[in-house]
């Protein structure tokens, strides 16, 4: 069979894996793809910045795109440069002349992946993007064919490693959130700017291209409601674990008869749940379908080999594609597909709330009429930490609409016996479901 060859954009973290993976792997990849491949040329800001890495004699840097695309013998083309432009462009044109394309763009396929996928099917080119949600951990494929017959119905992930890591460390070695996130900066986690991952925005995307494929409509991150771990107090990991529970940051999408909703929240998950036992920096995806049931994705979300092992699983699905005359036929995002979105206040869940009160007679019943205005329940309440002029009142309460939760927020807000509403969250249920 002919030779693949790959022009590549990009050499940094990803990209560099994916040069190194494939110089490893080069001879079960191509005993297994039954032809040679190799990456031919690499876009990269400076030429003359990559000495460090050990650069194949035939591989040639360029910083100008063109080399790689009126290079005709280059058939696929890897994007791991990161960003929204010029990445778009770049890639749109290179499937215009009629290349596939590889990316691992989260931010990219989260807000454009329908345009990007219906011009690969235009010009009979491939578009994939396995690496853009798990980094090493298969899901997009898996969505796309193994459980096309299913309909699913929920998708719940920790799609966020810094997150994870950083509520690991506060469960496990009582940190506070504040030195947890320094840590994990010294570590490389998190960024020197760590909003994208803290505030939820990176799994809101994440959660959109998951969305997208499970419920086969377009979602986009705009469509994700987000809330970050910003506001997650040792003392509600403490509270977490005395009640049976460990603090995740969720990336939660639902498809019900009333439409999908899609959010991003920190929620206390039962301590026998799959997804409670996902430390450090791992990720996980929680499946529902109609007909496989539960099932799960574990492994390292982020990585430069890791993240490469998906990239080239991509490559690889794409040259065979390649030698079969095939590309093209995959139109796994549609343009014009929108999705209906459902109200908030269909998702019922459980609630966390923690309260500093005024510690004196009759404010139980003030705080418990807030709720009861507005049909929400009390499951569990305690009292903690008693002082001489406040207390700390934890309860969890029985499922919820959206609008009944913030009806009870106000309301507490202006009580005068409530000093501060310290945290709300919510709780997931042990199946998976937010307890109903």
């Amino acid at each position: 069979m002919e030779s693949i060859y790959i022009g590549i954009l990009g050499l940094g973290t990803v990209g560099s894996g994916v040069l190194n993976t494939l110089e490893k792997n080069r001879t079960i990849i191509e005993e297994d793809l039954g032809s040679p491949i190799r990456i031919k040329r690499a876009l990269v800001k400076n030429v003359n910045g990559y000495g460090h890495l050990n650069i194949p004699s035939d591989l040639t840097i360029t910083d100008d795109i063109n080399d790689i695309l009126d290079d005709p013998d280059i058939s696929i083309v890897v994007e791991v440069m990161g960003g929204i432009h010029p990445a778009k462009e770049f890639i749109l044109e290179a499937l215009r002349r009629g290349k596939s394309v590889v990316s691992a763009n989260k931010d990219l396929v989260s807000l454009h992946g329908p345009e990007i996928v219906k011009t690969a099917v235009e010009n009979a080119a491939d578009f994939m993007c396995e690496a853009s949600v798990g980094g090493g951990i298969p899901i997009l494929l898996p969505l796309q064919k193994s459980l096309k017959a299913n309909q699913i119905t929920e998708i719940v992930g920790i799609i966020n490693g810094t997150t994870n890591y950083i509520l690991t460390e506060m469960t496990e070695k009582n940190m506070s959130y504040r030195d947890a996130l320094t840590n994990a900066q010294k570590l490389g986690f998190a960024e020197a700017d760590p909003t994208a991952d803290v505030g939820g925005f990176d799994a809101a995307r994440k959660i959109a291209i998951l969305s997208s494929i499970g419920f086969r409509a377009n979602v986009t991150s705009d469509d994700v409601s987000v809330e970050g771990i910003e506001a997650i107090d040792s003392k509600d990991i403490q509270f977490a674990k005395e009640f049976g529970y460990v603090i995740k940051l969720l990336a939660v999408a639902r498809q019900q008869p009333e439409g999908i909703a899609a959010a991003v929240y920190p929620a206390f998950v039962p301590q026998d749940h799959p997804l409670a036992a996902v430390r450090g920096a791992y990720n996980a995806v929680y499946i529902v379908g109609n007909a496989v049931d539960d099932i799960m994705f574990y492994g390292k979300g982020a990585g430069s080999y890791p993240t490469a092992s998906a990239v080239l699983g991509d490559v690889l699905e794409i040259a065979a594609h390649l030698h079969h005359h095939t590309t093209g036929k995959n139109a796994w995002l549609k343009e014009n597909n929108p999705a209906q979105f459902m109200d908030p206040n269909f998702v019922l869940s459980s609630y966390y709330f923690r309260l500093i009160v005024d510690n004196a007679p009759g404010v139980l019943s003030e705080i418990s009429q807030c709720f009861a205005q507005d049909g929400v329940s009390i499951k569990t309440m305690w009292q903690r930490g008693n002082l001489e002029e406040t207390a700390e009142i934890v309860m969890v309460v029985y499922p919820a609409g959206d609008t009944a939760i913030q009806n009870v927020r106000a309301r507490l807000q202006n009580l005068n016996c409530v000093r501060e509403i310290a945290n709300v969250l919510r709780v997931l249920g042990e199946s998976g479901n937010d307890e109903r």
